[in-house]
């Protein structure tokens, strides 16, 4: 019953998701690039451009006396290279923007062809700035700017209240403590925003010992989980945190000599970005990217991108802390029960292969966590370093014949001035074209909403969500519920996508969160689902309709 009343909606929102335009960009430091030239910007927006990415945010500090001519060159080789470019005025680096300075910046490029366009209005963007946000009301005059800042210190419905703001950023990219990361904050900006276009983060890794940060988050599973996120969450735009911002270890980037003056400059102990180059976490993003924009995507090559720490988590000092308790009064983990060590892998393939693990010789056989549903796509897993430490050998094989391998670089308890180093070795390998040419992947593209807010998403097609995870007081509920293809974003991750499966009979009862719950109108949707269909968990739901009151 609850299906047969929702296809038509999950139709007609589908159809009108498709036409929405979707662009995708990375934040890019331009403050790190003072030496480059024309030539070196055309370079990297090359690679980005291969990876599918559409445009760079850029990050200009106030008072920054290179942006002017880093600014001109961006702009130059952006128009020569067809790729787009908007400013996000950095608040927080150098201190507060003059708003005249930022009319000019927008009034000069907004006529440039790269400047990228929400509409036909110039997007421009912030890092933080909410002491600021009522100088955009003239701003937003002056230059006919869309502005979608970061207010990410205040949060969303602060911003909505402000009422500058056109659309909205999030920085909240990472997970506290030894815990993944969900779509909580997404879909709180969701919600809040009402239907105002939402910019998406989508980050990596977090390690940071430059500038006074010193502190880590949890990355690991991150690359993987964020993007099937995306799919799910279905955001009008994604930014990547970043492409180039070596302090914080997040970058996606190529390595540039030129660019590591930051670690001299910032007192850190080492240039631990040197010899971790990231590369390989670009592999997969014209795959992820066009599922993201149009709901499919081809597989015409397999492929292999794995990634892993070069120093256990005990080989040496820690000098950083887990979470921020300074800055973003988080409570201290060990950095060592935040990263683990293991060896992660992301495969994109046509069909099932096995994957091994060589630590210093020793090989594991490795295991997949993430199976895509048909069998075409991108398979994730890890295993753990189990004290090895030498070369590892990361190989994807079917049938007994090696499909894509990587010889990457060793495990050792040497470090670099005795500190151990929490930034991410990546390495990647192609294949061939996958066993069946050409497969397309059909994937998420689009929600329904719930009497409380949430979403759900169904694919094109036959597939359904059939299988997820919550947390805390939704495990069960989310459990329950994601695998009959109701999987609300914000509260259920969906891990699988497949053929809907019948779910149990209705029972025609009604169900309402516990009346107390803490954020009970989160349960909403999930309540009267379970209890419809025979569940009936009683640390989150009840028959008692007071439980819906005020939602």
């Amino acid at each position: 019953m609850w299906l047969k009343q929702v296809l038509p909606v999950l139709a007609a929102l589908m159809g009108k998701s498709m036409v929405d335009a979707k662009a995708v960009f990375a934040h890019f430091i331009v403050g790190n690039v003072q030496a480059f030239s024309q030539a070196d910007w055309e370079t990297d927006i090359a690679t980005a451009q291969a990876a599918g990415i559409d445009g760079f945010a850029l990050n200009i500090a106030a008072g920054d006396t290179s942006n002017g001519v880093s600014v001109q060159k961006a702009f130059d080789a952006a128009d020569a290279k067809g790729f787009k470019l908007f400013f996000s005025f950095d608040y927080a680096a150098w201190g507060a923007w003059d708003k005249n300075a930022i009319v000019s910046y927008i009034n000069t490029y907004k006529g440039r062809a790269s400047y990228y366009l929400q509409g036909s209005q110039p997007l421009a963007s912030t890092f933080e700035g909410p002491d600021n946000a009522t100088d955009w009301f003239d701003i937003r005059s002056s230059t006919g700017a869309f502005f979608m800042p970061d207010y990410s210190s205040k949060g969303p419905q602060w911003a909505v209240n402000s009422g500058v703001v056109d659309g909205l950023f999030s920085w909240d990219a990472w997970p506290d403590g030894a815990s993944d990361m969900t779509t909580a904050t997404d879909q709180l900006y969701k919600n809040v925003l009402g239907g105002k276009p939402y910019m998406m983060p989508v980050s990596p890794w977090f390690f940071a010992n430059v500038y006074n940060k010193a502190w880590v988050w949890r990355g690991e599973d991150l690359w993987y989980d964020r993007w099937q996120q995306v799919l799910q969450v279905q955001p009008e735009l994604v930014e990547i945190i970043t492409w180039n911002d070596y302090g914080e270890s997040h970058y996606i980037g190529p390595l540039w000599d030129s660019e590591m003056g930051l670690f001299v400059s910032g007192n850190a102990p080492f240039n631990y970005a040197a010899g971790h180059p990231h590369d390989g976490w670009r592999l997969f993003l014209p795959y992820l990217i066009q599922q993201y924009k149009t709901g499919s995507a081809t597989i015409s090559q397999e492929g292999l991108s794995t990634w892993y720490r070069l120093n256990p988590n005990t080989a040496c000092t820690a000098d950083v802390t887990g979470n921020d308790p300074a800055g973003h009064g988080q409570q201290y983990v060990d950095p060592a029960l935040v990263l683990q060590d293991r060896v992660f892998y992301s495969a994109l393939l046509g069909s099932s292969a096995t994957v091994s693990v060589s630590i210093g010789g020793v090989v594991q056989q490795g295991t997949w966590e993430n199976v895509p549903a048909g069998g075409a796509g991108i398979y994730h897993g890890s295993v753990p370093f189990n004290g090895g430490t030498g070369q590892v050998v990361v190989t994807i094989s079917r049938n007994g014949v090696t499909i894509s391998e990587v010889l990457g670089a060793s495990i050792t308890t040497s470090c670099e001035s005795g500190i151990e180093n929490w930034n991410a070795w990546v390495g990647s390998a192609t294949g061939a074209a996958p066993s069946l040419p050409g497969t397309t992947i059909t994937t998420s593209t689009t929600s329904t909403t719930t009497s409380s807010t949430t979403t759900t998403t169904t694919p094109p097609g036959q597939q359904v969500c059939v299988s997820g995870v919550g947390s805390g007081n939704y495990q069960g509920l989310c459990s329950f519920s994601c695998s009959y293809g109701y999987c609300p974003a914000g509260v259920c991750t969906c891990t699988a996508f497949g053929t809907q499966r019948a779910p149990p009979p209705s029972t025609g009862q009604k169900g309402y969160p516990l009346a107390g719950l803490p954020d009970r109108c989160s349960y909403l949707g999930l309540c009267s689902f379970v209890y419809d269909h025979g569940y009936y968990p009683d640390t989150a739901c009840s028959s008692d309709p007071a439980g819906a009151s005020g939602c």
